[in-house]
């Protein structure tokens, strides 16, 4: 185990510990399901996932999404348990049936850019909800302008112990953080049980994190046909969150360090960890965004890392459960806080705004999270980046071709000053794929510009068309009547093999016939039978 994944699942740990009673007070479990759901759930993943730096492990929003299901399922504290393995196991399920049916190609309609902006605005969702931690006051749940509001209500009852000791540890935390060989999390959490210990902090109104001790591996599932799919309803939700939530993590850590991903296999692994997490009595996982973060900021090189986090997790679940407890909330929320300051930088956003490049997906994705939640926030930003999709094929410009010196290549004469025109022929290229949507709207511009040339040939160049369907097969055969009608002849460039099938399926062999592999090819044609 190289030993730098080790300090940086010593460090990683730090977070997880804390991270896990607080997810665990969220979903109104006791503090020892998240830490086995952790534990046994991320090494479930390191041993069928392939991210290097996925922190397995309960995260912020499947928590709050957990415990608004659990209250609408049952009142008592024991069928709460076996709902919250139910449905923890559901959750398994579900993604290894995505796995399963090689569903992960929905991944690719999360863009880049829409994850930039997710991790943007899930960063600062974190931390904003980390404040009333910080400040010693009840964090109150909903969206993120509710909980700033909520905490400048009560600046008259924040703590200022609490948020002397929450700085104090997020300064230590910032400023070891360039020393990579010291694993700061871990250090700062041990500061704080060391101060705990001789100082009594609950006495000076300052809280604490109470007893974090496992669970017992006794497995207990409700019954009856009527409850699981109550139960499977629920945990729909559940699923789609950690698969946004996960996915967009993980894939955005690939991107920015080169690794390569399956998203089948990935969907496979959280599934996996999360039966193992059912199996032990734990809590709905994924790779939540705080845990990934901190572990590619500790410099983790392989999955050792998240190995060395679990085990490290659970020596102190049983050897210093009574040491957990002492942990200052502040410090907790300065160790959160800390993991996610570097994904903060604006500049992937502002990339795109250089780019002049899908800036407005980014930040619609960033806004979203912050003001609709996790869920909805991704949700309205890809529903926007297929929107732009659909709206740039079904609006996509026309360019009229010319050649390059005499030569065999034909470029855009409106933004290529040395392509000449060809007298008698007019060669025009949609500059995206026909389809329905466009297919009329297209070929419609292009014979209005190619009236004003009144040429008796036109070539159109398919090259970005592999295939046609009906709408568009039917659009090209009326386009190629009208201009029969108008004694002029159409000739089909760049035309592709499926294109010309799809053609004399249709009835018009001749236009497959005499179609071209090239747009020099065709206008040598056109000049041939002028």
């Amino acid at each position: 185990m190289p030993m730098r994944d080790v300090l940086a699942g010593l460090s990683v740990a730090g977070l997880m510990v804390p991270e896990a009673v607080a997810y665990a007070g969220i979903a109104g479990l006791a503090p020892g399901r998240a830490l086995i759901a952790g534990i046994a759930g991320g090494l479930a993943y390191t041993a069928f996932g392939r991210s290097r730096f996925a922190i397995v492990s309960p995260t912020s929003s499947s928590a709050v999404i957990l415990a608004a299901a659990l209250s609408t399922l049952s009142a008592t504290a024991d069928m709460r348990d076996a709902m919250a393995t139910a449905m923890t196991l559901a959750v398994g399920v579900m993604f290894a049936g995505l796995a399963a049916f090689r569903l992960g190609s929905l991944a690719g309609f999360i863009s880049r850019p829409v994850l930039r902006g997710f991790a943007l605005g899930l960063a600062v969702t974190i931390i904003i909800k980390q404040l009333p931690r910080l400040a010693g006051v009840p964090a109150p749940s909903g969206p993120i302008a509710f909980v700033v509001l909520a905490l400048v209500r009560e600046m008259a009852d924040w703590h200022w112990g609490s948020i002397a000791l929450g700085i104090a540890a997020l300064a230590a935390l910032l400023a070891v953080r360039r020393v990579r060989a010291i694993p700061g999390a871990f250090v700062v959490i041990v500061a704080g049980i060391a101060l705990s210990s001789f100082v009594d902090l609950h006495r000076l109104g300052i809280a604490l994190a109470g007893p974090a001790s496992l669970v017992s591996p006794h497995i207990a599932l409700p019954y009856g046909f009527d409850t699981w799919t109550r139960i499977a309803q629920l945990a729909a939700p559940i699923t789609l969150i950690i698969f946004a939530e996960s996915w967009g993590t993980v894939r955005d850590l690939a991107l920015r360090h080169g690794d390569s991903l399956s998203p089948n296999r990935e969907l496979g692994a959280i599934g996996i960890a999360n039966c193992a997490a059912a199996l032990f009595q734990g809590m709905p996982i994924g790779a939540g965004f705080s845990g990934c973060s901190a572990n590619e900021a500790a410099g983790a090189r392989s999955r050792w890392a998240a190995i060395s986090a679990s085990l490290c997790v659970l020596a102190l679940a049983l050897m210093a459960g009574g040491l957990i407890a002492r942990i200052p909330e502040p410090v907790l929320a300065a160790v959160v806080i800390s993991a996610l300051t570097h994904a903060l930088s604006p500049a992937p956003l502002l990339r795109l705004f250089r780019l002049g490049r899908d800036q407005w997906i980014g930040l619609a994705a960033a806004l979203g999270v912050l003001g609709l939640g996790v869920l909805d926030g991704m949700l309205v930003a890809i529903a926007l980046s297929i929107a732009e999709l659909l709206y740039r094929l079904s609006h996509p410009s026309v360019s009229e071709l010319g050649r390059v010196d005499g030569g065999h290549d034909f470029i855009d004469v409106a933004r290529h000053g040395n392509a000449a025109r060809i007298p008698g022929v007019a060669i025009f290229r949609p500059n995206a794929p026909l389809f329905f949507a466009n297919a009329e709207t297209s070929l419609r511009a292009i014979n209005n510009a190619a009236r004003e040339r009144a040429e008796p040939v036109l070539v159109l160049s398919l090259e970005e068309s592999n295939d046609l369907d009906s709408t568009a097969v039917e659009a090209l055969c009326e386009f190629a009547r009208l201009l029969q009608s108008e004694s002029r002849r159409l000739i089909l460039a760049r035309a592709h093999d499926r294109v010309r099938d799809v053609l004399v399926a249709a009835g018009r062999e001749d236009l497959a016939r005499g179609s071209t592999f090239s747009v020099a090819d065709a206008a040598a044609l056109a000049l041939r039978d002028l």
